[in-house]
């Protein structure tokens, strides 16, 4: 069996600031914005790479989930415990200076981990983690 990853979904409650995150501030091409019923679903990804998305979805439009589940949802997106990302790049530390130097909230800066990895992490306007990996 081969298998690919082809689109990962995380929330987000702003789609501006989701756009203005992923295509300003980390350089994705943006590959669909779509409106339906007030609400916008993004997909973007990484420049070069079109078999891989991301698809930045409203979690309101979720089918199923009760009003309490949303309010859940979206207390656990502003403490950044709901959704996360893990993301790779060749230059960590330059990586790390131009979201440092940007609006973005950092959560931790360049650190050696015990496991054996250099990385960093951040929240996207949404308040979802993304951790950024010294490539090898």
């Amino acid at each position: 069996m081969k298998l690919t990853i082809h689109s990962s979904f995380l929330p987000q409650n702003d789609p501006d600031a989701a756009l203005a995150f992923y295509r300003d501030t980390l350089g994705f091409e943006v590959r669909n914005d779509v409106g339906y019923n007030g609400l916008r679903w993004l997909t973007v990804g990484p420049a070069g790479q079109p078999e891989t998305s991301i698809v930045l979805y409203p979690p309101e439009a979720s089918p199923g989930v009760t009003d309490d589940e949303r309010r859940l949802i979206g207390e656990m997106m502003a403490k950044g415990t709901y959704g996360s990302l893990l993301l790779a790049t060749p230059d960590l530390d330059g990586t790390f200076e131009k979201l440092a130097a940007g609006d973005t909230e950092v959560i931790q800066e360049p650190t050696d981990q015990p496991y054996g990895v250099r990385d960093c992490a951040v929240r996207d306007p949404a308040g979802n983690m993304i951790r950024i990996q010294q490539a090898s």
